[in-house]
């Protein structure tokens, strides 16, 4: 039996289609690292007003049940979708990552103009 894409209404109340996803349904997806191994989850996605174009993934890292969460901007083009984990997958080790620019929840201030910069300097190397 064919695969049915939502069309018309029923798209509209879809969170996912064969190539869209809602934004709610990307927060809470695991991220891991090449090898597979789960390195923390998407806590919120950020969006550029202007392109629409999601230009930040802010993931949560090393805190047990939420509590002591570290949050990390990774370039939204650093990560790439598996199905076969159900996550997104990020090319870094954790150490890596360990000493990434890192913000507590209260702590992350878009409104610097140099907070883009300093997270865009630390992945530069990374970025693809």
């Amino acid at each position: 039996m064919p695969t049915m894409h939502p069309t018309g209404q029923d798209a509209l109340k879809a969170k996912e289609t064969y190539s869209l996803i809602a934004a709610d349904k990307i927060e809470g997806t695991s991220v891991y690292d090449v090898n597979g191994e789960k390195m923390g989850s998407i806590h919120r996605i950020m969006i550029d007003k202007v392109s629409g174009q999601v230009s930040y993934a802010v993931m949560s890292f090393g805190g047990f049940l939420g509590i002591g969460d570290k949050y990390h901007p990774l370039p939204w083009n650093m990560l790439t979708y598996d199905e076969a984990l159900g996550g997104y997958v990020v090319n870094l080790d954790r150490t890596r990552l360990e000493n990434a620019p890192v913000y507590a929840e209260g702590e992350m201030s878009w409104d610097d103009p140099q907070f883009g910069t300093k997270v865009t300097d630390y992945y530069g190397p990374f970025l693809h």
